[in-house]
C-alpha cells in the first residue's frame, strides 16, 4: 500500500522530531513494514505557477500557437528570461488544451527536468520562446497526458511548483500483513501512528459517523421519491447496507488536481469525478463503495445470493458464470455487481451519467473470500472485505463520499438508506488478559497503567478484573480473538526492541540419538559434497504440471487455494524441483543440481493398509516424507582439464549410491529397471532394499523436455526417507591376517540380464571367501553375439583362516561360472 505522508499528516500530527525515516522504522517495528520510500515526484527546479494570457496561431506552423504569459499578478517578466521588466513571456507551445485564463506550470529559462533537459530560450519557426509549459508527464506527474497541466484559477503565481502541490512529500511502502485489513487505508494507519507517538487522532472535515444525514444534504430532495432502501437476503452475507441517491450531479468535468494527485500518489488512476471520489474514500477510510447509474436500474436494490446458471458482464468486460455461493447486488432484473469484488457492464458510471446511486456496504469476510480469485480478479475491494472492514463506518464513508462529488460536480442527494440485519452483524468478543501470562510470553513485565494506555490507545475498551482484564477490541479489528492477540498488542506497541534481553531457563532433557535412522545433516552434506543445494519448495503445486507427470493419478485438492497454479497438494517433490530447475535456466545457469526433503500427500486406498512409522494417516489422507533431487546440465563444472560432456544416467545412480550406503550394508540395495511413465523408458530404474521397493531414479520423459521447454534432459529421483537410510548398529568384524587373491573373468551374458542379477549368484556361490566383486568392463558389439553382452569381472577373494591357494581360487572361479551358466545363460568369452 502507498502512502504519501501529506496525505497522513490529514489525520494525525506525529512528533516533529519524527522525519519520514524514523516514522518509517517506528511503523516497522510496529509490524507494518516500510518497504520504500519514494519522492512524490522526480526531481526537476525551475518550475513556477503561471497564467497564460493570451493565446495566438503560429505563423508558420499550424499546430502550435504562441502564448504570452505571466508569473505575478503584476505582470512581471522572469528577468533570466530575458523579458523587459513589466512585460509578459512569449512562449511557444503546441499542447491542444492551452487558452488564454489557463493557470499551468512553467518552466523558465534555465530550469531542469526530470529527464535532465536544461530550458534554454529558443526560436521556433522563426518565434522567440522564453521557457516552457508543461504537461504532468514532462514533470513526470503522470505516465501520460492530453495537454498542459490544469491548477486551480486561483493558485498563487510565481510560487515554485514543488511548493505549491507539495511534491517534496514522501510516499511510503507499506507491506500490511493479511490480518490486518484495517490498516487498509489513510485512517488505519493514523491509528497506529496516533498509538505510537501518544498523539490525538484528527477527524477529517468533521465527517463523523453521527453526522451522516447533515453531511449528505438530506434535504435537498424529497425523501420518498429518492430513499432506496436496498433488500438483504437473510443468511447471504450481507448484514448492512446504505445508500444515497443524488441527481443533476456533472461527471464531464476534471477532478479537482490535489484529489487526482493524492490519487496517483498512492498508485490509482484517475477516471472521473464520481470513480475518483469512490477510490478516494476507500483509500482514506478504508471502506470500498460503489456508484450505480440511476438511469441504468430496474426497480430498487438488493443484495443476494447468486441464481443458479446466472450470468454477469463485469466492469474488465469478461462475462462470468456465477455459482450459487457467490454474493450479487441485483436490481428487479438481474444481477449489476458482483459484491464486494467489482460491478457490472449495465449500471457503470459514465461521463455522462447524471443521476447516481452511491451503495457502502458491509459484508462478511467469510461471503467474499476466494470469489474474487475464483474469476482470476484481485481488487482493491476484495482485498478489503476479505479481511474485515468496520461494521459502523458505512455512514461516514457515505457522507465523506457524498460531501466529496457536491464540492466537485454539484448535484443534490437524498437521504441516507441504511438496510441492516443486526442478527447477522459481528459480535466484538471481550478477551481475557493475564499478567502472568504475559510476563510468561514476553519475558518481561509490563506495569498494569502501561498495558491498560497500550490497548487504549488502539481503541481498545479495557477493564480491570481480578486477576487481569477484560479487553473489548474496537469494531475495525477482526484479528482480536484470544489471550495472545492482546499481548501480541502490548508488546507491539511498546516495541519489540525495548524488551531486555534475558537467558532464557529451558530444562535439558537428554534424549536417546536414534540409531537406526541416517541423520538428515549427514544426508545433506553429503548431496552437498557433490554439487547439491537445498531448496524448500511449496506443499501445494499446480495441478497441471502433476497430470503431466503422473497422468490423472488422484490428488488432494485445496478448497481455497492461493493461487490457480497451486492448486493441490503434491504426489511426489518433483514437480517442485522440476519448477525451480526451470526458474534456474530462465536466469541463464546451465548447470543445475537440487535436492529437497520434504512430505508429499496422497488419498489412502480404501482397501490398503499402511505399514510403516514414516507414513503418516489423517482420515483418506496420507503424507510421507521424501528424499528428492533433480540434476541437469554437464556432468563437471566448466574447466579446461576436460570437455564438458552432459551428465547422464549413471552419474546420478552414482549420486544415489552414496547416499544409500550411509545405512551401511544392513540391506543390500539394487537397482531394477522400472516403467516410470514420467520417465525415458530404458533409462530408468526401480530402487530395492532388500525386497522392498524405496525410490525411483530416472532421466526425464523426452515428451516432457520438449512441453516443458527444457534446455536439457533432467535426471531426477526420489527415495522413501525413512526406509532407504535406515541403518543398524555397527557390526565389528574381524579383519583377516592373510593375502588376498584376484581371479579375473570374461564372460558373456542375455543383455536383457542386470548386473545385479549376476552380483547376486557371484556372492552366493563364492560366500564368504568373496571379499569384493568388481566390473572393469562392459562391451557389446563387434565379437559379441547380437542380444547378448560382455561382461569383465573381477574377484577379489580372502579368508580368516588361511592362505588361499591358486587350487582354491581356481576351484571357486569355476564353481561361479558353472552356477552363472546355469542360472543366467552365461558363457565364457573367449
Amino acid at each position: 500500500m502507498k502512502l504519501p505522508l501529506s496525505w497522513l499528516r490529514d489525520w494525525v500530527d506525529w512528533p516533529a522530531e519524527w522525519d519520514a525515516a524514523e516514522l518509517a522504522r517506528r511503523l516497522t517495528m510496529a509490524g507494518f513494514e516500510v518497504e520504500a520510500m519514494i519522492p512524490a515526484a522526480p526531481a526537476f527546479s525551475g518550475v513556477v505557477v503561471a497564467r497564460i494570457t493570451q493565446v495566438q496561431p503560429h505563423p508558420q506552423a499550424d499546430r502550435l500557437r504562441v502564448c504570452r504569459v505571466i508569473w505575478d499578478e503584476a505582470g512581471a517578466g522572469l528577468a533570466d528570461g530575458g523579458a523587459a521588466a513589466g512585460a509578459a513571456l512569449q512562449i511557444v507551445c503546441g499542447a491542444p488544451n492551452a487558452r488564454a485564463g489557463l493557470v499551468t506550470a512553467l518552466a523558465t529559462v534555465g530550469a531542469t527536468l526530470p529527464d535532465g533537459k536544461v530550458i534554454t530560450a529558443a526560436t521556433l519557426r522563426g518565434v522567440e520562446s522564453s521557457g516552457m509549459l508543461c504537461s504532468a508527464r514532462e514533470l513526470g506527474l503522470s505516465e501520460a497526458s492530453e495537454g498542459l497541466i490544469e491548477l486551480p484559477p486561483d493558485a498563487p503565481l510565481g510560487v515554485p511548483l514543488r511548493r505549491y502541490l507539495d511534491l517534496d512529500d514522501v510516499v511510503l511502502e507499506v507491506n500490511v500483513t493479511p490480518n490486518r485489513g484495517d490498516a487498509m487505508s489513510v485512517l488505519g494507519i493514523a491509528r497506529e501512528v496516533a498509538a505510537l507517538s501518544g498523539a490525538a487522532l484528527k477527524a477529517a472535515d468533521a465527517v463523523e459517523a453521527g453526522d451522516a444525514t447533515e453531511a449528505a444534504g438530506a434535504t435537498d430532495l424529497p425523501a420518498a421519491a429518492d430513499r432506496m432502501v436496498a433488500k438483504l437476503q437473510p443468511a447471504a452475507g450481507a448484514a448492512r447496507f446504505a445508500s444515497c441517491v443524488l441527481r443533476a450531479i456533472d461527471n464531464t468535468g476534471a477532478t479537482p488536481w490535489w484529489l487526482r494527485e493524492r490519487l496517483r500518489r498512492a498508485g490509482v488512476r484517475s477516471i472521473s469525478p464520481v470513480v475518483d471520489v469512490t477510490n478516494y474514500v476507500m483509500l482514506e477510510l478504508g471502506q470500498p463503495m460503489h456508484a450505480y447509474d440511476l438511469a441504468k436500474l430496474h426497480g430498487g436494490l438488493a443484495a443476494r445470493r447468486a441464481r443458479s446458471g446466472e450470468r454477469l458482464q463485469l466492469l474488465d468486460g469478461r462475462e462470468i458464470e456465477l455459482g450459487e455461493d457467490v454474493l450479487v447486488i441485483a436490481d428487479g432484473k438481474a444481477a449489476v455487481g458482483l459484491a464486494g469484488v467489482m460491478g457490472g457492464v449495465r449500471t457503470a458510471i459514465g461521463r455522462e451519467s447524471r443521476d447516481i446511486v452511491l451503495e457502502v456496504a458491509w459484508f462478511a469476510p467469510a461471503a467474499i473470500a476466494g470469489r474474487a480469485r475464483r474469476y482470476g480478479l484481485t481488487t482493491d475491494a476484495s482485498q478489503r472485505f476479505e479481511r474485515g472492514v468496520d461494521w459502523r463506518g458505512q455512514e461516514r464513508a457515505l457522507a465523506r463520499a457524498v460531501r466529496l462529488i457536491r464540492q466537485i460536480a454539484g448535484g443534490a442527494a437524498g437521504p441516507v438508506a441504511l438496510a441492516e440485519r443486526a442478527r447477522e452483524l459481528p459480535r466484538t468478543p471481550t478477551v481475557a488478559l493475564r499478567p502472568q501470562r504475559l510476563e510468561r510470553l514476553l519475558g518481561a513485565a509490563v506495569a498494569g497503567p502501561e498495558v491498560e494506555r497500550r490497548l487504549g490507545a488502539l481503541g481498545m475498551a479495557v477493564a480491570r478484573r481480578r486477576g487481569g482484564w477484560q479487553v473489548r477490541p474496537p469494531p475495525w479489528r477482526f484479528d482480536i480473538a484470544i489471550e495472545v492477540d492482546l499481548i501480541e498488542e502490548v508488546v507491539r506497541l511498546g516495541g519489540f526492541d525495548s524488551i531486555e534481553e534475558r537467558a532464557a531457563t529451558v530444562p535439558i532433557v537428554p534424549h536417546a540419538a536414534p540409531s537406526r535412522q541416517v541423520d538428515q545433516r549427514v544426508v545433506m552434506r553429503t548431496l552437498a559434497a557433490r554439487g547439491y543445494q537445498e531448496v524448500i519448495t511449496f506443499a501445494f503445486v499446480d495441478p497441471a504440471l502433476q497430470r503431466q507427470l503422473f497422468g490423472e493419478q488422484p490428488s488432494i485438492e485445496l478448497a481455497n487455494p492461493i493461487a490457480a497454479e497451486l492448486a493441490v497438494m503434491r504426489s511426489s517433490l518433483w514437480p517442485g524441483l522440476i519448477g525451480a530447475a526451470r526458474e534456474n535456466l530462465r536466469r541463464q545457469q546451465p548447470r543445475v543440481r537440487l535436492f529437497e526433503i520434504g512430505s508429499r500427500f496422497g488419498i489412502v486406498p480404501a482397501v490398503a493398509g499402511v505399514a510403516g512409522g514414516d507414513v503418516a494417516v489423517v482420515g483418506k489422507y496420507r503424507e510421507q516424507q521424501m528424499l528428492a533431487g533433480i540434476a541437469l546440465g554437464t556432468r563437471l563444472p566448466e574447466q579446461w582439464g576436460s570437455e564438458a560432456a552432459p551428465l547422464d544416467f549413471y552419474d546420478i545412480k552414482g549420486d544415489v549410491e552414496s547416499l544409500l550406503a550411509l545405512a551401511g550394508g544392513s540391506a543390500p540395495m539394487s537397482f531394477a529397471p522400472a516403467e516410470v511413465p514420467c520417465l525415458h523408458p530404458g533409462r530408468s530404474a526401480c530402487i530395492r532394499r532388500g525386497d522392498t521397493a524405496v525410490g525411483v531414479v530416472g532421466e526425464l520423459h523426452p515428451r516432457l523436455v520438449g512441453a516443458l521447454d527444457l534446455t536439457y534432459a533432467p535426471i531426477l529421483f526420489e527415495l522413501e526417507y525413512a526406509v532407504a537410510l535406515r541403518t543398524e548398529l555397527a557390526q565389528f568384524r574381524e579383519v583377516s591376517r592373510f593375502p588376498r587373491i584376484r581371479r579375473d573373468i570374461s564372460l558373456t551374458v542375455p543383455e536383457r540380464i542386470a548386473f545385479a542379477s549376476v552380483r547376486e549368484r557371484v556372492s552366493v556361490t563364492a560366500s564368504s571367501l568373496l571379499k569384493e566383486l568388481r566390473v572393469f568392463d562392459v562391451y557389446q558389439g563387434k565379437g559379441v553375439e547380437p542380444g547378448r553382452k560382455s561382461l569383465a569381472l573381477g574377484l577379489i577373494l580372502q579368508d580368516l583362516s588361511r592362505t588361499l591357494t591358486d587350487e582354491d581360487a581356481d576351484r571357486l572361479v569355476r564353481a561361479v561360472l558353472d552356477d552363472l551358466q546355469t542360472n543366467l545363460d552365461a558363457r565364457i568369452r573367449e
